[in-house]
């Protein structure tokens, strides 16, 4: 099991979105959130416009991220998105 936490989550948001729209990673700002309605979701901001991404779009950057980084082959169902709400940390714990 490998657990990630905020910053590398973020960076992972960031390197995905940066190949889709032909950008730089240090283009593209990510604010993470988690709420009852919606679970977890980043609003994200590249060349002055807004977007929000939703859990399966995260999944699918950590996936990617866990990939090209930690070469590691891993499917959106071994990974599992987590909150610690007192710290306002977010973690994402990786199995398989």
């Amino acid at each position: 099991m490998v657990r990630i936490f905020t910053d590398e989550i973020i960076n992972a948001v960031c390197i995905h979105i940066a190949e889709r729209r032909g950008v730089q990673p240090t283009d593209v700002e990510v604010q993470l959130s988690w709420d009852e309605e919606y679970g977890y979701t980043a609003e994200l901001w590249v060349s002055g416009r807004s977007q929000y991404l939703i859990e399966s779009n995260l999944l699918e950057a950590i996936e990617q991220y866990m990939f090209s980084y930690y070469n590691r082959r891993v499917f959106r169902s071994d990974i599992r998105l987590g909150l610690n709400e007192d710290e306002g940390e977010f973690w994402a714990e990786i199995s398989g």
